[in-house]
């Protein structure tokens, strides 16, 4: 799997509750459509944690990159709803950082050879 990480924060004045919704319509109409494997948002507790990250979370799974390209290609397309409900959540958010993760070792991976 590739796991696309998401960490911000909110915009002041927005509401938890409205972001948390507009993160369940966006990624959850991409998961209906099978535009991504699963999603994940989750918050910082007890403050714990780097605040270069932000206090939200958001981990989206895909099956590979190609999985991955095709949600970004849905996305570019800027096509109504998918575009709304993008626009929904991005705009409640400011201080975003993203990283590219990987299953490691991939099972694509052969294993017991030399290091590489």
């Amino acid at each position: 799997m590739d796991i696309y990480h998401v960490w911000c924060n909110l915009c002041p004045g927005v509401s938890d509750l409205d972001f948390t919704e507009d993160v369940r319509r966006y990624l959850g109409h991409l998961e209906d459509e099978g535009r991504l494997s699963s999603y994940r948002l989750t918050r910082r507790k007890l403050g714990l944690g780097p605040h270069s990250l932000g206090e939200f979370h958001i981990a989206m799974e895909f099956r590979d990159l190609a999985h991955l390209d095709g949600a970004f290609r849905k996305v570019a397309r800027r096509a109504d709803p998918v575009e709304s409900f993008h626009h929904a959540m991005s705009s409640k958010v400011t201080d975003v950082t993203f990283a590219l993760y990987r299953d490691f070792p991939e099972a694509t991976r052969e294993l017991g050879g030399a290091p590489r």
